[in-house]
Order: C-alpha cells, then sequence, then structure tokens
C-alpha cells in the first residue's frame, strides 16, 4: 500500500494551531504525524486520502491563519526506513525506556518496552502516549483486567503485561495496529494478550478494572457510556487524545454522567490525559 505525505506549512502566533488542524486530520485517515519547523507532516493510506476533504478542511482554517500543504505519493517500501531514521528511544519516569529492536541494549532501565515502529500509532514520543504511560507505570496492574481501547502499536497493553495484568484486551479499528500490537507483544514476551479489530467490545468483555483510551475528543464522548458500563465499581479509567483546554471540561462533563468521577489530570505542549474512577 502506498502513502500520501502532506506537507503543512503553518504561519501563526498560536503553537497548538498545529495540533488541532492534526487532530481533525486524524479523523481524515490520517495516522502518523511529524512536527516540522514551519508546521508538520501528515501520513495516510493511499486508499483512504480524499483531496477533496482535505481542501474542505483547510478552508476552515484558512480564514484564522496562513495554511498550505504540498503533496507526495511515497511507496511503501520506504515508510519504515522513514520511520527508522527519526525513531529515538523514549525515556518515561526514568525506570522505562521504549526502543525498537534495532536500537542498542538499556539494561540499566527496569523496563525496556521494545516497540518496532511501523505505521501504527504509538511509540511514546507523542504527549498523549508519554502520559499514558506514566499513568501506567503509576497504578498498580497486579492481576487487573485491562482493555487497551485504540491500541495502536499496543505499546499500552504490553506494558500493562509486563507490569503484572492477567487479562488484557487490545482494540483497534485498523488491522495495522492489530497485528503491529501481536508482533509487539511477541518482541517483548507478553502472552496474554488478546488483540483484535473491532470498535468496542460491550458485547464481549465487562467486569474490567482497567481502561485506557488514547484516542480523539469526538470518539471518547461517543463511547464514554460504554467505558461506564465496562468498568467494575472503583474501575479506573484512563484517556487521552484531546486539549487541555476546554476539551477537558467537556470529558469531564460527560464522564460524570456515566458515575466516572474525575480524579485528576496530566498536560504536555497543550495535550491532556485524565484519570477517572467508577462510583
Amino acid at each position: 500500500m502506498n502513502y500520501i505525505e502532506l506537507n503543512f506549512t503553518v504561519l501563526s502566533s498560536e503553537d497548538f494551531i498545529s495540533d488541532l488542524l492534526i487532530n481533525d486530520l486524524s479523523e481524515l485517515g490520517f495516522d502518523s504525524f511529524e512536527y516540522t519547523d514551519l508546521g508538520f507532516k501528515a501520513f495516510c493510506a493511499s486508499n483512504l486520502f480524499s483531496d477533496e476533504k482535505v481542501k474542505e478542511l483547510v478552508l476552515q482554517y484558512q480564514d484564522k491563519f496562513v495554511l498550505n500543504y504540498e503533496s507526495t505519493l511515497i511507496p511503501f517500501k520506504n515508510w519504515n526506513e522513514v520511520w527508522e531514521s527519526n525513531f529515538e528511544p523514549v525515556i518515561v519516569n526514568k525506570e522505562c525506556i521504549i526502543r525498537a529492536s534495532f536500537h542498542q541494549d538499556f539494561p540499566e532501565f527496569e523496563i525496556q518496552l521494545i516497540i518496532d515502529p511501523k505505521m501504527a500509532f504509538g511509540t511514546g514520543h507523542h504527549d498523549t502516549t508519554r502520559m499514558m504511560c506514566e499513568y501506567l507505570l503509576e497504578t498498580d496492574m497486579k492481576n487487573k483486567s485491562v482493555l487497551d481501547m485504540g491500541c495502536g502499536t499496543g505499546i499500552l497493553a504490553i506494558l500493562a503485561g509486563i507490569k503484572g495484568a492477567n487479562k488484557i484486551v487490545a482494540i483497534d479499528n485498523d488491522d495495522v495496529a492489530v497485528s503491529s500490537t501481536n508482533e509487539n507483544a511477541a518482541l517483548n514476551n507478553v502472552k496474554n494478550i488478546e488483540a483484535f479489530q473491532d470498535v468496542i467490545p460491550s458485547w464481549k468483555y465487562d467486569n474490567l478494572d482497567i481502561i485506557f483510551a488514547n484516542i480523539n475528543r469526538n470518539i471518547l464522548l461517543a463511547q464514554m457510556e460504554a467505558y461506564g458500563n465496562l468498568l467494575n465499581s472503583n474501575g479506573l479509567l484512563f484517556m487521552s487524545g484531546f486539549y487541555n483546554n476546554e476539551d477537558l471540561m467537556i470529558i469531564q462533563l460527560e464522564a460524570a454522567k456515566n458515575k466516572l468521577i474525575y480524579v485528576d489530570h496530566k498536560t504536555g505542549n497543550n495535550w491532556a490525559a485524565a484519570k477517572f474512577i467508577k462510583s
């Protein structure tokens, strides 16, 4: 499969404008992003790309700031080379390092999480993934039942397994993410992850202790009721993929409707991750 690269130039005094545009592009099928000095690059599988929809989206922003983009076709065979050339290890909470299999060994870290960066989201570089990893490392995972919703590379599901979770379900609507989760689980010798392609498993799983959902605001809002139904009493819900502005307040209000009580949140570069407990 070929990919389309859009190289955006964003001229605005507001730093978060690129993040807003990235959030909207993710809903159009773009699954990977790379910041540049002048803006960012966005990548989308060619079979999902709609130039018409991108142009409609850009028009919504052009009255607010200067924005333009150039498109390039990227052959699939070059994609992993691009990832590998830009992928550096990530340290989380000083106890965990996220690295690829082609990196050197780091025995000084208690946890070495091996994630081979393909086309699925979640390598620890983005603030949302990093903050969710921080929350996971701070939480007792021993013998817990866990759902990683929108699993991407499987990074959260795998880390939960390393930390002692005994039942782990990983869900994504992208078959590339599911295969990536299975491959990365094998790299980390985590054998108790059930990964499959779906939207939400309300028909099959309940009585969960912990849910991780790093997606985007609109999907989180749409699935909030299901999260509440899936969790045990006093179960924990961790969410990210939204901004530390009115988004966080909207998420809190919707969560409260489903007996999910706000505990606290983390922030990073205008992004937020929040913790909730089921009352």
